[in-house]
């Protein structure tokens, strides 16, 4: 099955993940009450997972009555999937974007990326929201046609939009590192966290701010006077001001953009490592490769490396790949790190969306009065769902920058 097949009527959690993560250890998710009225709010959330959580924990904290619903369990679903690299570097370069929509559009989306990862970061200090968040720098390996030329001139555009990093040659990534690359950028400013415990502590600190969580499946959608119903699988309805849909990699038919592909990425979390095994400052790492690599350290000095991803989102499928994708990541993570330990704790696979031009899509919904997208793609999902919390609740409230059409569903899209 290749393309966005995965239905918002019969999609559940099984469908989205298999294998085991390092993720959320020894806590719960917040409790979820049944749906047992119809009742009026100001919004609806419907998801939640972290995109949802940062939705309803911003909205609920300005103040707005909110509900956040999910069918199944909070955070189970691609949320536990993720490894939680909160980049503003965006698997599209600033030389690619650049290409395709100009300097001036490329240094604002990468330019909003590096303040949604410092959003985040002072909203996990400020709240003491527990999720083992730490700051880190990334490195950008070179690698498939990204070598050191290419890295240079990316480097180069970087600055030009103010963003900081530097160029490690073959030499200085060696002695730095040990890796054996013709080149690198190493950056500064981005961060990592565990992605189900900052689902759930956001959650739990949404709910000390009013907002409730309830288990519903939301079927459709309508407009009455104004106000969007929300008609769930049991005998009740919603209504409300705003709906947000916060559904993943799951659309309603009458969101699903042409150039949304949902795909299947692969990943495994080794044993916990000593010194040896891990490599200096334990910074991001992602390789400019196709098919695509990266690897980050967890806070008990686990190795979570993954990529490998396949153009298909049939489960089944995905799920039969997993044992040779897991011996293929655990080879290239021996040629990067011979000192490893290569002992598999946890593997597994999931569905993994992904754009034309690598962005997500925030904001309006078009042709649906009141319900807003908040679909954060690609490697820098979470990074990309803050920024749409943010940005939603400003149109919410009537605010409106020109900046936000970077981001539409329906802007103009350029195959990168």
């Amino acid at each position: 099955m290749i393309g966005p097949e995965l239905g918002f009527e019969d999609t559940d959690h099984d469908d989205l993940l298999s294998g085991s993560s390092p993720w959320g250890m020894q806590w719960n998710a917040p409790h979820q009450f049944p749906l047992t009225e119809s009742f009026k709010t100001d919004v609806v959330v419907v998801g939640c997972g972290v995109t949802g959580a940062l939705v309803a924990e911003h909205l609920g904290a300005l103040g707005y009555d909110v509900v956040a619903m999910d069918r199944e369990k909070a955070g189970l679903g691609s949320t536990r999937a993720s490894t939680a690299m909160l980049q503003w570097e965006i698997d599209a370069s600033m030389t690619d974007l650049t290409h395709a929509y100009g300097f001036s559009q490329a240094s604002l989306i990468y330019q909003r990326s590096l303040a949604s990862v410092e959003g985040l970061a002072n909203l996990v200090v400020g709240n003491r929201v527990a999720c083992n968040f730490e700051r880190r720098g990334s490195l950008y390996l070179a690698g498939g046609q990204s070598g050191l030329r290419e890295l240079r001139e990316e480097l180069n555009l970087r600055h030009r939009a103010g963003l900081k990093g530097r160029l490690l040659t073959h030499r200085e990534l060696s002695e730095e590192f040990g890796f054996d690359r013709e080149a690198a950028i190493l950056s500064p400013g981005s961060a990592q966290a565990d992605p189900l415990l900052l689902c759930w502590s956001l959650l739990a600190n949404a709910v000390t701010c009013g907002v409730r969580l309830f288990t519903a499946d939301a079927k459709d959608f309508h407009d009455e006077g104004g106000h969007v119903v929300v008609e769930t699988g049991g005998p009740y309805v919603i209504e409300a001001k705003h709906v947000v849909l916060a559904t993943g990699y799951v659309m309603p038919h009458f969101v699903m953009p042409e150039s949304h592909v949902v795909s299947s990425s692969f990943a495994l979390a080794t044993m916990p490592q000593d010194e040896t095994g891990l490599w200096p400052h334990e910074h991001l790492i992602w390789e400019a490769t196709d098919p695509y690599l990266y690897l980050r350290a967890t806070a008990d000095n686990r190795i979570v490396i993954g990529g490998e991803d396949e153009r298909i989102s049939d489960p089944v499928e995905r799920d039969r790949m997993l044992p040779e994708k897991l011996k293929m990541l655990k080879d290239k993570l021996h040629r990067l790190l011979p000192d490893a330990k290569l002992d598999i704790a946890y593997g597994w696979c999931g569905a993994f969306g992904e754009t034309a031009d690598g962005l997500p899509f925030i904001g309006k919904v078009p042709g649906a009065r009141n319900v807003y997208a908040a679909y954060g793609y690609g490697g820098n999902g979470i990074t990309f769902s803050y920024l749409a919390s943010r940005i939603v609740s400003q149109m919410m409230a009537g605010t409106y920058a020109q900046w936000f059409d970077l981001f539409a569903m329906d802007r103009p899209r350029q195959n990168l």
